[in-house]
């Protein structure tokens, strides 16, 4: 299968800059998996979508505000984009001018509440810096650093909460689980009041899912690792409604491949943790989940590659066009899919 079979003619206008001011105001776009018949409703309206016995799945991941912007101890200025923590005040980052931040090179952050050492440069470009600070870093970069935003989206964030999840708590994501960010404390309250279960895992969103797929035959892409977490309570539930006939609804592609990952063969989940590196594009057979909340994805991109496995290529293809023609807003700021 070719990577150009999951391409899309998008309007650079429909790409969502801004959050709405209501997160679960946004558009709602119900896909049939089987027939591919499509309904146009809003996010609170997806109480309706769901049933008693079903659970509801959701990436407590919080966004790392992981972007630095700094200078040089020569003056001239620097950025810096935290992508994995190894330990002792070493973190992997991408750095922004990559050739003048070689090894050697200090930075400084906020006065100087911050400074840094480049140590090593390593693969694809990125470098091992080192870190100096007082007290606790995750306090420091709350007050130095901003959102890691995705690069189609050029409008800076007013309040930075609105690129978190409302029940986010888990830190260590490089980009927000953004299917979760139509959700309010309320409707989550309506949900449960239903008798739907909610529960939570953790996979920290790498920067990889912004990669895009290079090979022209999708079979030969690599795809990058990201490290999850299946707590106790929400395996329990998950093999519960598979056991009782329920369906396990999951919000957002990270919850999804965190399942597929380690889900049993026969659709029962148990506690587990680790890095996955799972490709679900068509021909996968899906273990666990049954239904799926996502958001409109980018052209040729994993994700439309793990939705299209779900509920087949044609009729994802015809529903993003439909979401064109119907003004739908796109990507991580934009409109939400159900698709059961």
């Amino acid at each position: 299968m070719k990577t150009s079979d999951f391409n899309y003619d998008l309007p650079e206008e429909l790409i969502a800059q801004t959050p709405l001011e209501r997160r679960d105001g946004s558009r709602l776009m119900h896909l049939d998996r089987i027939t591919g018949a499509v309904e146009h409703r809003h996010f609170f309206d997806l109480p309706e979508y769901l049933r008693p016995g079903d659970c509801l799945v959701l990436n407590d991941s919080r966004v790392l505000p992981a972007r630095l912007i700094g200078r040089r101890e020569t003056g001239g200025a620097v950025e810096v984009l935290l992508l994995r923590d190894r330990g002792e005040g070493v973190w992997e980052c991408l750095t922004r001018p990559g050739r003048k931040t070689q090894p050697g090179t200090k930075l400084s952050f906020g006065e100087g509440e911050l400074t840094a050492t480049v140590v090593d440069a390593i693969e694809d470009g990125n470098k091992l810096i080192k870190f100096h600070y007082e007290g606790i870093f995750l306090e420091v970069l709350e007050r130095l650093g901003k959102m890691p935003l995705p690069p189609y989206i050029k409008t800076e964030l007013e309040d930075q909460e609105r690129y978190q999840t409302v029940y986010s708590r888990e830190v260590g994501s490089a980009a927000a689980p953004t299917a979760g960010l139509h959700f309010t404390p309320e409707l989550l309250e309506k949900i449960a009041a239903m008798g739907v279960k909610v529960c939570y895992l953790t996979l920290h969103v790498g920067l990889g899912t912004f990669r895009p797929v290079k090979a022209d035959n999708i079979e030969e892409h690599e795809m990058h690792s990201e490290y999850c977490i299946v707590p106790d309570e929400t395996a329990k539930i998950v093999t519960e409604t598979k056991k009782a006939g329920g369906r396990v609804v999951c919000v957002g592609t990270t919850s999804c491949r965190t399942i597929e990952s380690f889900a049993n063969e026969d659709g029962t989940l148990d506690p587990k943790s680790g890095w996955t590196d799972i490709f679900i594009f068509p021909g996968y057979r899906f273990k666990c989940m049954d239904a799926l909340v996502t958001n409109f994805h980018l052209p040729e991109s994993t994700l439309i590659m793990l939705v299209s496995a779900f509920a087949g290529r044609e009729h994802v293809l015809a529903a993003y066009e439909e979401a064109v023609r119907e003004r739908y807003r796109f990507f991580s700021f934009g409109d939400a899919m159900f698709i059961s």
